[in-house]
């Protein structure tokens, strides 16, 4: 015992980490091991100089052995004080080892002590740079700590130091995704194409991405080669439905979904979006069917009733939703789902009080609690009470610092209001959650240009083309504001244009075209296109007046005095200089007969 006693002090002496490795391997799984099998990180461990050691090297480096397995056996007990703990002990005798730092960052993470997890791997990076593995595990606690720019660019320096790491360039892709940084998602995914073009999961994102840059016709193709490679592939027959549906190709979505359905009958969502698109094509019967099929499968009460009164609520069919929805969360007063959706039917059908209590019952951390809580500011807003509704989301953005759409309604009411300068505060706040926030910088724009701050607004919009350049709102925004000065005309359209080429079918971009055009003085090319707008949107008053204008300059008098008056009763945010126009064009009808 003895003679084994003095061989083990001789190797962890020189190789303290192989021999835990050869011991522990069962029990402990080294934070830079995160990619791929072996062993913990090879890096040469560095001699410590004897200055820095309290005790003499044999005992110092029995010392970290031995804090070392207690913090093991506290780990795997799942004892992450007392890991943390150990761990610093042994650190304190070989704070060189990256192993050590390695397992101290795994355990911080295990806390959510972020900061600090980052600092040890750092060390480990720093101890062993060309490691991947230690690479791996800095870039996992900087996307957890919420650094995602910092784990993309450690991801990328993994992908330089081993382009074959097929896991990381995923990752990275979801990362990149998740940015809105689609032409570098797209870069990594064609080389993991290239590579392997039988990766299904390759296809299905690249689909994805499509999808969200408004490529229709690519995100087909790619959802269409996943399914080549993997028939069954849940996520992608459903994306491809959804495709289907926002293309307005409703034929194909509903067949989409009836083979999604044949293969996964419990995919309720799936099951929902049939029976809307039956409705919308006119067949009820088969909306029908689905409806009682939904029935067969569940007893009023029943969570999978859920759909049913959902779908009913999309159809205005309230009292019927209600009666779903009421059940279930009788039965089930934790489903925050129906409990949402019966708040909201309650809204609809006017019975304000109902919708408040439920929307008011639904708890922190819920998934559907912001957006309860922006219902009932909105509902004490519209009631007058603007004081309460700015509180209550004030509170809420103390708890939920992260939700984009909490600053936006609290600065919608305060829009509303025209007490701009606050409306700008808060979305300057929200702006340092996430500064580079489309949604947060296109709002501070507009209201910004209500506050009549132009170059400002115009600082803005131009910030977000920088960060998104195919940001069709904004494309229009600049646009139309160019159009309506009268200036740089030939840039106005071409903007628009391009807005145009991600919402073809929207009367707002369409119109601002049209205005150019009206502009330009090409007034029946300004007609043809303000014509096509005021189809698309009919109610708008602003549409309304530019198609009356542009009657006018082709001499159709009577046609203008009615968009004229028609935007009036729509509420023109000008009522004074439409009602001119009006009696301008009434004197001139009459002195004409």
């Amino acid at each position: 015992m003895i003679i084994i006693m003095k061989n083990i002090q001789y190797l962890v002496k020189r190789h303290l980490w192989v021999c835990v490795g050869i011991f522990l391997f069962p029990v402990v799984i080294s934070a830079c091991a995160v990619i791929g099998p072996g062993a913990p990180s090879t890096a040469p461990q560095k001699d410590i100089p004897v200055g820095k050691m309290p005790l003499d090297g044999k005992d110092s480096v029995q010392s970290a052995y031995s804090h070392f397995m207690m913090a093991s056996l506290h780990k795997a007990h799942g004892r992450n004080e007392d890991a943390r703990d150990e761990l610093a002990k042994a650190l304190e005798s070989d704070h060189d080892s990256a192993y050590l730092n390695g397992e101290m960052a795994v355990i911080l993470r295990r806390l959510k002590d972020y900061k600090g997890a980052i600092e040890y791997a750092r060390k480990c990076v720093e101890i062993a740079p060309d490691d991947i593995r230690n690479r791996f595990l800095l870039a996992e606690i900087y996307a957890l700590s919420g650094d995602e720019d910092a784990a993309i660019k450690e991801y990328e320096e993994i992908l330089r130091l081993g382009p074959e790491q097929q896991r990381v360039r995923l990752i990275l892709i979801t990362l990149l995704i998740k940015k809105r940084q689609f032409e570098a998602a797209l870069d990594h995914l064609d080389h993991l194409i290239k590579e392997k073009p039988d990766l299904v999961i390759t296809h299905y994102y690249k689909g994805r991405i499509n999808l969200e840059m408004g490529q229709f016709d690519a995100a087909e193709k790619a959802y269409l080669k996943a399914l080549e490679f993997n028939s069954r592939m849940e996520p992608a027959i459903f994306d491809l439905g959804s495709l289907y549906q926002i293309m307005k190709r409703w034929e194909k979505a509903a067949q989409t979904y009836e083979s999604l359905l044949a293969l996964y009958p419990a995919n309720a969502l799936a099951r929902e979006r049939l029976i809307n698109i039956y409705y919308k094509l006119g067949q009820e019967k088969k909306a029908e069917k689905q409806l009682e099929e939904i029935k067969k499968q569940s007893r009023p009460g029943d969570p999978g009733r859920q759909t049913l009164g959902l779908i009913y609520l999309q159809q205005g069919r309230l009292e019927e939703s209600i009666a779903e929805l009421e059940l279930i969360v009788s039965a089930w007063p934790e489903d925050e789902k129906s409990r949402y959706y019966l708040a909201t039917a309650y809204e609809e059908k006017g019975e304000i009080e109902k919708a408040l209590e439920h929307f008011g019952l639904i708890k922190e951390g819920s998934q559907y609690y912001v957006n309860a809580k922006i219902h009932i500011a909105y509902i004490l807003n519209i009631q007058g009470k603007k004081d309460e509704a700015e509180r209550i989301l004030r509170e809420t953005i103390e708890k939920e610092k992260d939700k984009t759409e909490i600053y936006l309604m609290l600065a919608s009411i305060l829009e509303g209001n025209e007490d701009y300068q606050k409306a700008i505060e808060v979305i300057e706040e929200g702006l340092k959650n996430d500064e580079k926030n489309v949604d947060l910088i296109f709002r501070l724009g507009v209201i910004l240009d209500k506050a009549g701050k132009k170059d400002q607004c115009m600082e803005q919009m131009r910030r977000l083309l920088e960060i998104n350049p195919d940001h069709p709102e904004t494309l229009n925004y600049i646009g139309y504001t160019y159009a309506e000065e009268g200036i740089r005309l030939d840039e106005a359209m071409e903007l628009i244009q391009k807005a145009l080429k991600f919402k073809p079918d929207s009367g707002y971009i369409v119109d601002s075209l049209g205005w150019v055009y009206y502009q330009k003085g090409l007034y029946d090319k300004a007609l043809e296109t303000l014509e096509k707008a005021i189809s698309l949107t009919p109610e708008d008053p602003t549409i309304n007046e530019h198609l009356g204008d542009v009657y006018i300059k082709k001499d159709m008098y009577q046609k203008a005095l009615e968009k004229y008056e028609k935007a009036l009763a729509l509420k023109h945010p000008h009522p004074d200089r439409i009602k001119e126009k009006i009696e301008a064009v009434k004197k001139f009808i009459e002195n004409a007969k």
